[in-house]
């Protein structure tokens, strides 16, 4: 039997599961809310228009809204051409689609367009019921779920009752006349404003929230959404108000059943910690309560204007310095406060006769209050790694008064978590372990590099309840396969847990989950962790792998399916379709510098300006756009508060030199050698690969060795950075129990990495290569990729080749120059490094490769002179 849930998909698949977070809507590509956007499809700019789709994608969006609704644009026109563009970028194209219009001739261009299961936003009854079959009919027949808004032949449904008499009428046609399944439903109730001063809006909050809780009730399957800032339109520019009204709406809201909704359920302020006055005059407003003749909104209106006249004037609260011993250590750990912990602890520990009685005692249950407010999303990720230091600097306090024996007789489950062999980046890793500690389970955590004979035997050793595996590099994909096999050979029957920026569901059902039969789960961040990790120790277990097999069983099923329809052209097609390029009138720029330079300590003060922060807090799961998301109306306090601490940190690693940035570059001649080959200084030849899925009309199958002149000499780079000594201070923060700030150490130096690359390739442009002399870019405009050229890197879209790594090692002699090794895998160490190629034709852009045939792989063997299994090995995540 097929699960019951809200099944999305674009190359990859989205399950609306029960303990789901919001799905967060890429929005930007919206002509009605992106000035940008719209100008650039007004301007039929659609390559740039593209990037912001791509952008919204790298943001962590899980679902892309496109909508074309203009007065000025032939939205049939706009809707078809930009579909079809991005469905030929795999990157973009592997996440649902929103068709957004309220012209239903555009919706219709955009259905014909898309793959895979997308959303259409909206129908509705305005126009009838004939009109509402005919329009949902026509949706069903395109495999779509559908936003139904509350909207009948009368209008916008305003109460309660008319909202649940819109969607059950509309449940009913879809599901008896149509044939809609209900988990393809989605109803939109409208969230109207309230506190407008007009005495029949006040009830328009408790309208929805009694309305979701009935839907739900009555149409259990279908899910619920809205437009949640609607609610505080009456207080626009005021954000601290707008910020504890939406928290206050959504506590509620979500536990009457809403399921998703413009702000991101999942970076809610803590409900619990919104000042009591402005908490209960935003509940009677909300809820309706002491409003007779506005008395509740006029008392709002009040409070905000004293909090709009002086700001969020921050008052530090001690009163909480007078409760019970229990209660202090609790607020401490639910508010990341260290201050007071070691006297604290010292006091619990002279009242309770067992040290180890105050770790299973009050801290734990200060803990659950953390791990409950995360679960359900009242708390963000950096609260609850701040939570983590408190808790390791009191068990580090009592440590020395419990005997090792009692220490290792708690019966808290274990899990071990490791980064496979050939793979160096944990953040991820230590950011699970972090969530999954302040939930009560015990740790082990074996690092980075990890290979499978010491996961396994470590296992063993410490009697694991489930084991966790981690890897960010494509080649870590086949060592979690190989993990799987090695567990069934040694008959181990405890779960398995899979993560990491490189994994998907999809790989995990296809490829890991059929080598090992107790339990294999992809894990998409460290959010869902809790949930799984919980489930699999208590009764649901068995539920839970059940309803997991048969999920997967349906991917791998789709996956096959899926291979079946794809179409790809022959190489030598594919190479005939190449990047269309007027070479006449084209003179390669000679570098004013050739040849190979090195740069040592290079100074951190310029780096820091080429920071991009967005992905920063990204690595912190907090999605949103940089500055934007400082001033957010939900997650813009703690995001300001984590940025400020970042600075922090950042001023002390700057000033007092604790990490070192280096570097090599070389700009070399160049010659193409066929179609896909680069010969670089006469000697050295560098593969690359074309993308065989049929395009679109007018769209190449493009290959980076198309920006070199096919005729002419012309000109190629290549650089690797590095932030060197990280180590000791990472040490140093272990030792003090502070995981905080040694993540934020780590996610600070992947940052600086990447900003030494962004400001190495601007010298290259304007200085060394010099075909760009006269640029003048702000950060801004070098975060979105306005320059010239491009910079792939080998192991990435562009180029998935990892092995081509080796030959840029070679060709620089980056280990003999700034230290940096390949592992086996070829993920570079330090871990906070980056390398890859420069190419300078104004043409140049960033693509993804996407899916190959066997017909490619053994052309591309025979290229690089290799034999077909090593050449598979590499890349078999793009084979089909």
């Amino acid at each position: 039997m097929k699960h019951q849930y809200l099944s999305l998909s674009g190359l990859e698949p989205l399950v609306v599961r029960p303990e789901s977070n919001f799905i967060n809507v890429g929005e930007r590509t919206n002509v009605t809310g992106s000035k940008k956007f719209s100008r650039l499809i007004q301007e039929e700019k659609y390559d740039e228009a593209l990037s912001v789709a791509r952008q919204q994608v790298e943001n962590g969006a899980q679902v892309l809204d496109i909508n074309m609704d203009d007065a000025l644009l032939d939205g049939v026109y706009a809707m078809t051409t930009f579909i079809n563009l991005v469905q030929s970028e795999p990157d973009i194209a592997k996440i649902p689609i929103m068709i957004d219009s309220s012209k239903f001739d555009i919706i219709v261009a955009g259905l014909k367009c898309v793959q895979g299961k997308c959303i259409v936003n909206s129908i509705s009854l305005k126009e009838g019921e004939e009109k509402f079959i005919e329009q949902a009919t026509l949706c069903s027949y395109f495999g779509a779920a559908v936003i139904v808004m509350a909207f009948d032949e009368q209008g916008q449904a305003d109460t309660r009752q008319r909202k649940i008499d819109i969607c059950q009428r509309a449940y009913h046609i879809l599901t008896t006349q149509v044939g809609y399944k209900p988990q393809d439903i989605i109803f939109d109730p409208n969230i109207f404003a309230v506190a407008t001063g007009l005495e029949e809006h006040n009830n328009y909050g408790v309208d929805f929230i009694e309305a979701t809780r009935e839907i739900k009730k009555l149409m259990p399957l279908t899910k619920v959404s809205g437009g949640v800032s609607n609610l505080s339109f009456s207080f626009r520019g005021n954000e601290h108000v707008r910020e504890a009204m939406h928290a206050v709406f959504l506590y509620h809201a979500i536990q009457a059943g809403m399921d998703m909704g413009i702000v991101n359920a999942g970076q809610l302020a803590v409900y619990d910690e919104i000042e009591p006055t402005l908490k209960k005059l935003c509940e009677d407003v909300i809820l309706n309560r002491n409003n007779d003749h506005n008395e509740a909104t006029e008392s709002l209106i009040q409070f905000a204007e004293t909090v709009k006249a002086k700001g969020k004037v921050q008052v530090k609260d001690e009163t909480w310095r007078l409760a019970s011993v229990e209660k202090r250590l609790s607020h401490a750990l639910v508010n990341g406060i260290t201050t007071y912990i070691d006297e604290d602890t010292e006091e619990a520990r002279r009242k309770y006769s067992k040290p180890l009685d105050i770790i299973e005692g009050p801290l734990m249950d200060g803990m659950s209050i953390v791990g409950d407010l995360f679960g359900s999303g009242k708390m963000f990720l950096p609260q609850v790694v701040k939570s983590a230091r408190v808790m390791k600097k009191s068990v580090a306090y009592l440590t020395p008064f419990i005997e090792a024996a009692k220490l290792e007789a708690s019966n808290a489950p274990k899990v071990l978590l490791a980064t496979v062999k050939g793979d160096v980046h944990d953040i991820g890793k230590n950011i699970v372990g972090v969530v999954l500690g302040c939930n009560g389970y015990t740790i082990i955590d074996l690092g980075v590099m990890v290979p499978a004979t010491k996961i396994l035997e470590e296992a063993k050793k410490h009697q694991v309840d489930i084991i966790g595996l981690s890897g960010l590099i494509t080649p870590s994909l086949d060592e979690m396969v190989h993990i799987a096999k090695e567990m069934t050979r040694q008959q181990f029957t405890l779960p398995l847990l899979i993560g990491g920026a490189t994994t998907s569901r999809m790989h995990t059902a296809v490829k890991i989950a059929e080598n090992y039969a107790h339990g294999v789960l992809h894990v998409l961040d460290a959010s869902r962790s809790v949930t799984v990790v919980s489930d699999l120790l208590n009764e649901n277990k068995q539920t839970l792998l059940n309803k997991t097999n048969t999920e997967y069983k349906q991917l791998r099923d789709d996956f096959i399916n899926r291979k079946n329809i794809k179409t790809y052209l022959a190489i030598a097609d594919a190479r005939n379709n190449k990047t269309k390029i007027d070479w006449e009138q084209y003179e390669p720029v000679k570098p004013a510098q050739m040849g190979m330079q090195t740069f040592h300590q290079y100074p951190l003060h310029e780096i820091v300006e080429y920071i991009d922060w967005t992905p920063f807090f990204i690595t912190w799961e907090m999605h949103g756009k940089f500055p934007a998301i400082l001033s957010d109306e939900v997650v813009g306090q703690e995001a300001t508060k984590l940025y400020e601490d970042a600075q922090h940190l950042l001023k002390q690693i700057v000033d007092e030199h604790w990490l070192q940035a280096e570097a090599v570059m070389g700009i070399w001649d160049a010659q193409r050698l066929g179609d896909d080959d680069v010969m670089i200084q006469s000697e050295t030849t560098l593969h690359f690969l074309r993308q065989q899925i049929k395009k679109a009309e007018g769209q190449a199958n493009q290959c980076l060795a198309d920006y070199i002149h096919p005729l002419k000499n012309d000109y190629m780079g290549a650089f690797a950075v590095t932030i060197k000594g990280i180590e000791p201070y990472i040490k140093q923060f272990e030792v003090a129990h502070d995981d905080y700030n040694k993540i934020m150490l780590q996610a600070l130096a992947d940052r600086l990495a990447e900003a030494f690359a962004e400001c190495l390739h601007k010298k290259v442009r304007t200085q060394y290569w010099a075909y760009a002399p006269n640029e003048t870019l702000s950060p801004e405009e070098l975060i979105t990729e306005k320059y010239v050229g491009i910079r792939p890197a080998p192991g990435y879209p562009a180029c998935p080749d990892h092995t081509e790594k080796i030959t840029l090692f070679n060709l620089l002699h980056v280990k003999e120059e700034i230290g940096i090794e390949l592992t086996e895998s070829l993920a570079m160490y330090p871990a906070a490094s980056v390398c890859g190629w420069y190419f300078a034709h104004p043409a140049s852009k960033y693509f993804g490769v996407g899916k190959i045939t066997q017909e490619q792989l053994i052309d591309y063997a025979n290229r690089k002179k290799i034999d077909l299994s090593e050449a598979t090995q590499w890349l078999s995540p793009l084979l089909d």
